[in-house]
């Protein structure tokens, strides 16, 4: 994602953030957004048609309003029509991660995904949160598990753009860069 992508997807995330704020709505918002990126990224041929330069702006809002209208509350569905109108539509899918990136700073909640080669149990799966969020200091941690059989063993921890690899295979690479610069 571009600069300029990303800091139009912002404002507009910004947008209806502090709208909803005030509601006291930002996690039925959230739910909300989840199910409309995962609707236009999973379908595509709705994502051709918003992306189609001659199909007008008024068929792209009727065809969205009728896929998501029902499933979403008015500040949610009126962003997205006016994401349509100023030709941003494209940009939705941007929009939503940065309006969760904007929910979760303000409840101090990050989310985290955690490579390992098996699945991890509920308990460690805990235990990772408390360490890792007492580590980035914020209130919760919420882990989502993926495996990696590259791995070998261990797990590799990633929390917005840093990377924490506690993995074997990591372990072998540094390794292997050390020897290789002495």
């Amino acid at each position: 994602m571009s600069k300029d992508t990303e800091s139009v997807a912002k404002r507009y995330a910004a947008a209806l953030f502090d709208v909803v704020k005030e509601k006291g709505s930002l996690d039925q918002v959230e739910k909300e957004l989840r199910s409309v990126q995962s609707i236009i990224e999973e379908n595509e041929k709705l994502l051709t048609i918003l992306n189609h330069p001659k199909i007008s702006a008024e068929d792209k809002k009727s065809l969205l309003s009728k896929v998501i209208g029902s499933e979403v509350s008015e500040p949610v569905h009126n962003t997205i029509l006016l994401m349509v109108d100023r030709k941003r539509e494209a940009m939705i899918p941007n929009m939503v991660d940065q309006y969760i990136l904007l929910a979760n700073e303000e409840r101090g909640i990050a989310d985290a995904t955690v490579y390992s080669v098996r699945l991890l149990t509920e308990e460690e799966q805990q235990e990772i949160s408390r360490t890792f969020s007492e580590r980035i200091n914020v209130k919760e941690l919420r882990v989502e598990n993926v495996i990696d059989q590259d791995l070998i063993g261990g797990i590799k921890v990633k929390i917005g753009n840093r990377i924490f690899d506690g993995s074997v295979s990591g372990k072998l690479n540094r390794i292997q860069r050390q020897l290789v610069s002495e």
